[in-house]
């Protein structure tokens, strides 16, 4: 007969002693599962982030015009609600406007004007060319760095300077006080001899009264309901939208995703859910920005099923029936 003296836990040792036995007479043929401590029992769901509806009062696309590299210039076509400038930093140090990004979200001093935006970079540019936008225009404007410079090309990859930074601000201090976002800046690939990659829009940010900065990238859908290549390219939210598809700047958007609640809500229809197979899309997951689960779904797992990034958040594309009645 065998005892346990322990202070603690008699009977539980006890227990696990003629178990051990147990095991050790008939063999070890019993399936066993062994789990890490560190391993919680169910999955964390992501949280739901709180989506806010702002006005964004600029828009801004590559011109027509099939001309475009550093030496004869490039056509961009802005679309804003109210008037605006348009600033065209040519040569802008790639670490200058860094800086002045991080001021805008870190100082007081927020880049809602030309001039606190050329104070931010710190003269950091090669040329720089304004235009004032109309609420009413949308023409192409123009822009060309002088040929007395003599620059030609911005070196081989990698660069310290972007061939062309815009700019685009609110023009009268009554507007600045009205919407939320402030100013839009859009990073501009022009081609020349060293690099020859056709002109795009490399990336666009959204700055806000508040100090916060938003990139501009599309949402994406599932490849089974938007094609291959809109769903498994993440590069193409970094390239100009097309020609032929031009858009006039929206009333009501939302951040960060930037996507109109009512326009989603009826693409979201038919669009099944990459998990189920069953229920319509109504998520949207962040940070990837990927369109592909229902709100059944949306709880079951901590990846992105299309890229397997880490969700840290989610948020509905349209709002569901009980909320409504709520």
């Amino acid at each position: 007969m065998f005892r346990c003296y322990r202070r603690h836990g008699p009977r539980l040792q006890f227990t696990m002693f003629y178990t051990f036995l147990y095991i050790k007479r008939f063999g070890f043929d019993v399936p066993v599962i062994l789990r890490s401590s560190d391993e919680t029992e169910s999955v964390l769901p992501a949280p739901e982030k709180r989506m806010v509806q702002v006005t964004n009062p600029f828009a801004l696309e590559m011109g027509s015009s099939g001309v475009a590299s550093v030496t004869e210039g490039v056509s961009l076509l802005p679309c804003c609600l109210e008037p605006c400038v348009l600033s065209c930093y040519w040569g802008c140090g790639v670490h200058a406007l860094q800086g002045a990004l991080q001021t805008h979200q870190q100082g007081p001093s927020k880049l809602a004007t030309p001039h606190l935006f050329q104070e931010a970079l710190h003269f950091q540019y090669h040329h720089c060319q304004s235009f004032h936008i109309s609420g009413e225009d949308r023409e192409e404007h123009y822009t060309k760095m002088p040929a007395d410079l003599g620059i030609t090309d911005f070196g081989l990859l990698p660069r310290e300077r972007y061939p062309v930074v815009a700019v685009l601000t609110l023009a009268e201090s009554e507007a600045r006080d009205t919407y939320n976002i402030v100013a839009s800046v859009t990073v501009v690939h022009v081609p020349d001899d060293k690099y020859s990659l056709s002109a795009r829009i490399l990336f666009q940010y959204l700055l806000t009264a508040q100090g916060n900065m938003y990139e501009l990238k599309p949402l994406f859908m599932s490849a089974e309901s938007m094609g291959l290549s809109e769903a498994t390219d993440p590069d193409r939210s970094t390239e100009a939208p097309p020609e032929t598809q031009r858009r006039e700047p929206r009333k009501e958007e939302k951040m960060p995703a930037m996507e109109d609640e009512e326009d989603w809500s009826e693409e979201g229809k038919g669009k099944e859910c990459v998990v189920c197979q069953n229920a319509p899309v109504n998520r949207v997951l962040l940070p990837c920005r990927h369109a592909c689960v229902c709100d059944g779904c949306v709880h079951r797992f901590q990846h992105c099923p299309i890229c397997r990034a880490f969700v840290l958040e989610s948020f509905a594309l349209f709002q569901r029936p009980h909320m409504e009645e709520e």
